[in-house]
């Protein structure tokens, strides 16, 4: 059996209000055309379909094309599981229609996944229950048995599972109750059957890419790699990475499975820029092509304040430009990069550092400063006597 591992697609993603969306339905393309090149019988989706729990109609919208592509009119099986960031009743809101697809969509940490019925040369599930089930799967002689464990904090396995608050506790019974669940999930492997397990979790030891939120407190949902069936073949999660790449399974029952990873190239790359030249380097690095097919942090030192005609033509001079963040140099040449508590400073200070932020550094005069206090002081006093009677205040 040849399996396909996927996750994270956190379709409806922007970024900094740009829509993404073009750049996902080349990514679903991408994966279609691996799937059909390489004769992919499984695909596991280890969660996070979505970017919130409240997608756009155009995300749902991609995501039903993208299950309907890869189940190839029910001749590949597809299995997803909810993650962090996914509804979980309306991502397994099409079920009745995905099933006769071969498609499962679980939800649920302890959702039941009932056996459907058989057709002839599709994928069909030959039994199930909570969290588990044995996938048939056209052309292919053995069976799939799959631990299917959505994202499984607290509030979806509507349990308490440390009567503490302290980290080390907290941790501890996470793992303990993951250990107890995949434990029971074990059973169901059998020596005739591919034993697959696919959840969406941060594992201790690895790395958050850099789309995630954070699903963990103080690392208590971080499980520890040793809670996981250790009957299972493959192991699909999510949270291993930063590499845009799907992975492939080549796997029969007892034997190791054969793993190789495979990098996508849909998508565009995010670049930080630092012109320490200011405008006129941002301005060649464009020229020579520059990141040209990417999404472009600029750090940009400069002097003194950006003119809005300079604003405008750093946008227009590249469309990938989605964050552009000035960085003020001293008179000296020098990047003022000294941290300090804004509201523990003196109004006069406040006014000196600001008005250094406009004019490239230079101070004001004590006449400028003299008179900003002057006006700065009326304008509370007046607030101040503006300010109503306290009700039951007795007046003289």
């Amino acid at each position: 059996m040849r399996i396909l591992h996927t996750a994270d697609w956190h379709f409806g993603k922007t970024i900094e209000g740009r829509d993404r969306l073009p750049e996902q339905v080349a990514f679903v393309e991408e994966l279609c055309t691996i799937c059909t090149e390489e004769q992919v019988d499984l695909v596991l989706v280890a969660g996070d379909v979505f970017q919130s729990p409240n997608p756009s109609a155009a995300a749902e919208e991609l995501f039903y094309y993208a299950m309907d592509e890869l189940a190839n009119h029910g001749r590949r099986g597809v299995v997803v599981v909810a993650g962090n960031h996914d509804n979980p009743d309306r991502l397994c809101a099409a079920s009745p229609l995905a099933g006769r697809l071969g498609i499962t969509l679980a939800g649920l940490p302890k959702e039941e996944l009932g056996p459907t019925s058989p057709v002839a040369g599709r994928v069909y599930r030959v039994n199930g229950g909570q969290s588990w089930l044995e996938l048939a799967v056209p052309g292919v002689e053995h069976t799939a048995m799959i631990a299917a464990l959505p994202y499984p904090s607290e509030g979806r396995l509507k349990e308490v599972l440390s009567q503490s608050i302290e980290d080390k506790e907290l941790r501890q019974g996470y793992n303990e109750r993951l250990t107890g669940l995949f434990g029971q999930l074990n059973t169901k492997y059998r020596s005739d059957t591919v034993n697959l397990a696919v959840s969406h979790l941060y594992v201790r030891g690895g790395l958050e890419s850099d789309s995630e939120q954070q699903i963990q407190i103080g690392g208590a949902y971080a499980v520890d790699p040793m809670a996981f069936p250790s009957n299972a073949q493959y192991i699909a999660f999510s949270e291993s990475g930063y590499a845009k790449s799907v992975t492939l399974i080549d796997i029969k029952p007892g034997k190791p499975a054969d793993i190789r990873e495979v990098h996508v190239t849909s998508g565009k790359p995010l670049a930080r820029w630092r012109a320490t030249g200011g405008l006129a380097q941002v301005r060649e690095w464009v020229a020579n092509g520059r990141d040209k097919e990417a999404w472009i942090e600029v750090e940009l030192e400069i002097n003194k304040a950006l003119t809005l005609d300079e604003i405008h033509e750093l946008r227009a001079l590249h469309s990938g430009f989605v964050i552009i963040r000035p960085v003020f140099n001293s008179p000296d040449g020098e990047v003022d990069k000294s941290p300090v508590r804004l509201n523990s400073l003196p109004l006069n200070e406040l006014f000196i550092r600001f008005y250094k932020q406009q004019n490239g550094g230079l101070p004001p005069d004590d006449k400028l400063v003299a008179m900003f206090l002057d006006i700065s002081q009326s304008l509370m006093s007046e607030e101040t006597a503006a300010e109503p009677e306290l009700a039951g205040e007795e007046q003289t």
